[in-house]
Order: C-alpha cells, then sequence, then structure tokens
C-alpha cells in the first residue's frame, strides 16, 4: 500500500513524518528513504514467501532455494515500489511540485510532496502515473517469464512471474477511488475539475478514503472469524492506516487553505530572551527556564546568535555536571533545521517544525537574530482561522 510524500551513508538517520527513518541512496536526484517498520513487511513477506507461496505452487524444491526465492521476491517487491513512487515523483518535478523524497514503510511506500499540486491535471498526470509504472513493471516481469522460460531455471522463472502478478496486484489496488490511494487522487483532481474547489474535492475524495477504511476493518473482522487472524489483523491495520491518512489529508488541506499568503514574520516574537554561551546550566536552569518555561532559547555571544539550547540538551547532562558545565559547550549551531528567514511562509514553517521535531525556531534575517518562532502562536492563530472560516 502506498500514498501520494555513498553506502557509508546508508545509516544516516534522519527526521520527518516517519521520525527516525534511513538514507538508502539517490536516484534522479530524489533521496530514498527506509522507514525502520519497513523491515516487519521485509521479515514478513521474505517468511510468507518461502514458507508458503512458493512452496504451495511450485513443488519440490529444497528449503534453502525457496528462502532465496523469498528473498528475491522481497527485494524485487522493494525496487518495484521504489520505481512506482519514483515515476511519481518524475510526473511532479515536471510540474514544480516540490519533492522530499522516497520513503518505504510497513504499508509500502510514499513519495513526499512539499506542497499540493497546482491544478486538477497535474494531480490527475501524477497519480496516474503510478499505476502506470506498476502495469509497465508487471509487464516487464511477466515478459521475461514468458520469453526467457527456455534460458532460466524454474525457481527464477516462479520469481519473475509472482514479480509480475504482484506489479498489477499494486497498481490494482492503488487505482480505488479511496484517497488518499492513487485512485482516491484521479477522483479529487476530476472532482478539482468539475467543482473548482480543491478543498470540496478533498473533502469528498477524504469521506470516501474514509469509508473504504472502515470497509477494510470490517473485512478484517470477518477474515478472523473465519479463522484467519493474521490475516485479519492486516486488513484491520490497513484499514486504519486508510482512514487516518485520509482524514489527516483533508486536515492537511484545511491547514494549508488557513494559512495561504502568510508570512511567519506576523507571528515571530521580535524581542526573544536570549542566553549567553558563558553561562552555566545551573543558572540556565534557574535563570531562565525555570522564570520564562521556554523549551529552547537562542544562545549569543557579544551579540551575535551562534546557535540555540534546548531542555533536551540540558536533560542530557549529569544534573551534578550543571554548575561546571557551560552553555557554549551543548548548545547546537545554527541549521536548516533550527532556522527560518522572517518571509518564508507559515505553511512552510509548519511542515519544518514537523519534519524537524522543533517547537520553536530561530528567525535569522541577514544573518542577525530577529526573533522566534513559535508553534505555540501559529496554532493559536491556525485555530482562530479555523473557527472562524469553516465553522
Amino acid at each position: 500500500m502506498k500514498q501520494q510524500e555513498t553506502t557509508t551513508e546508508a545509516k544516516r538517520r534522519s527526521g520527518g513524518m516517519f521520525g527516525q527513518r534511513y538514507r538508502l541512496f539517490s536516484v534522479f536526484g530524489f533521496n530514498v528513504h527506509l522507514d525502520p517498520s519497513w523491515l516487519i513487511l521485509g521479515v514478513l513477506l521474505t517468511w510468507s514467501l518461502a514458507r508458503g507461496l512458493f512452496p504451495a505452487y511450485y513443488e519440490g524444491f529444497p528449503d534453502s532455494v525457496y528462502w532465496w526465492m523469498g528473498l528475491a521476491g522481497t527485494l524485487g517487491l522493494f525496487l518495484s515500489i521504489i520505481f512506482h513512487e519514483l515515476c511519481h515523483s518524475l510526473v511532479a518535478r515536471k510540474f514544480g511540485i516540490p519533492m522530499k523524497g522516497i520513503t518505504l514503510f510497513i504499508f509500502g511506500g510514499v513519495a513526499e510532496m512539499g506542497d499540493e499540486p497546482p491544478g486538477a491535471r497535474a494531480e490527475f498526470l501524477m497519480s496516474l502515473s503510478g499505476p502506470a509504472a506498476s502495469v509497465l513493471a508487471g509487464a516487464v516481469f511477466l515478459g521475461a517469464n514468458s520469453a526467457a522460460e527456455e534460458f532460466l531455471s524454474a525457481p527464477t522463472l516462479a520469481v519473475l512471474e509472482y514479480l509480475g502478478w504482484i506489479n498489477l496486484l499494486l497498481a490494482g489496488f492503488n487505482l480505488l477511488p479511496a484517497f488518499p490511494l492513487d485512485g482516491g487522487r484521479i477522483l479529487r483532481s476530476i472532482l478539482w475539475k468539475w467543482r473548482g474547489s480543491l478543498g470540496l474535492a478533498t473533502r469528498t475524495a477524504s469521506g470516501i478514503g474514509s469509508l473504504f477504511g472502515i470497509l477494510l476493518m470490517l473485512l478484517g473482522l470477518l477474515t478472523i472469524f473465519q479463522g484467519n487472524p493474521i490475516g485479519g489483523i492486516w486488513w484491520i491495520l490497513i484499514g486504519l492506516f486508510l482512514k487516518n491518512a485520509a482524514e489527516n489529508s483533508y486536515r492537511q488541506v484545511l491547514i494549508n487553505r488557513a494559512l495561504e499568503g502568510e508570512k511567519i514574520r506576523r507571528f515571530m516574537v521580535t524581542e526573544p530572551v536570549t542566553v549567553p554561551d558563558s553561562i552555566s546550566l545551573s543558572e540556565l536552569v534557574e535563570g531562565y527556564i525555570y522564570r520564562y518555561h521556554h523549551k529552547m532559547y537562542p544562545v549569543v555571544k557579544s551579540g551575535n546568535v551562534l546557535g540555540c539550547i534546548t531542555i533536551r540538551q540540558i536533560k542530557s547532562v549529569p544534573k551534578d555536571e550543571w554548575p561546571v558545565r557551560k552553555v557554549g559547550e551543548i548548545s547546537s549551531r545554527l541549521s536548516p533545521e533550527n532556522t527560518i528567514r522572517p518571509d518564508t511562509g507559515a505553511a512552510e514553517a509548519l511542515s519544518l517544525m514537523s519534519r524537524s521535531g522543533n517547537s520553536r525556531l530561530i528567525v535569522l534575517e541577514n544573518d542577525r537574530l530577529a526573533g522566534i518562532l513559535s508553534l505555540k502562536d501559529m496554532l493559536q492563530f491556525l485555530s482562530l482561522r479555523l473557527s472562524a472560516e469553516f465553522r
């Protein structure tokens, strides 16, 4: 299941909507990440192929061969999902949609979009490209299976046949009109073109997606009662994921509409509380944390901002060392994860906070401290705007 967001670097951790994840490689300029949850899928799929599907349909091979077939089938599906998401990303790039990369997780993969498509046509073509890629991959695998029947071993042909049919199944499932699956996005693009409103189209498509999610959960319960608890649990989890994703997608559209045209200059505090790099952690806690109750403070030296220090960093130091450890020793340096410009859009700032996990950002203008942006202040504005405009 999926949605539409060098080897030494393979274990590099990065943040995002999936929390901890690992960058694997880059293809056509898109970073491919692996969420640890995908490893669960990889293990379960390899096991089910090696101990279930392949022995049932292709008899007579040793157990070791079935395990190699299971591993090859899993890796082939891994590459197929990347190809599916890559085609989404390439079409999105053609229409100028910023893409954050491709992430594989327990329910498949997602090409992470940095913004909504600019129009219904862009969404239609971008959404259709993924299933089209899966159909193409399926045809290639089945064609290779047929063309090389006299040259390849029986286990290899079995894996090719499996990859052919699983890609076609992937295309068919994603064409279901359940937002945010590709079929649901195609439906949204049609409604968007017809009604002329992204918000209304998203509300309708999300409602259908939520309904599909509920139906899948009911199917899961029925499957459990029929004596297949593992299959039933999977259907329930997929249905729950689909329902939540549909609701969150509609909520994100409302947020983007509410923040449209707003710059963070409107929300930032222009005279933030700053901390000298030379004071001790004890002085920081007593004189700043207990007094102002912020989770992050800009760290300055001679009027220049050096970075920031957070409560999380303070907690990482043993309490008996607080009197002798200086703020400058443990503070974070300025980076794209904790800084932002005052002319940045509010929606982009909210996305950065979600991606980095930082609820406060340092606002820099011409490399000088211009203020602090707080998630709390943005959410207060967002709550008022949504209650006023969408009640």
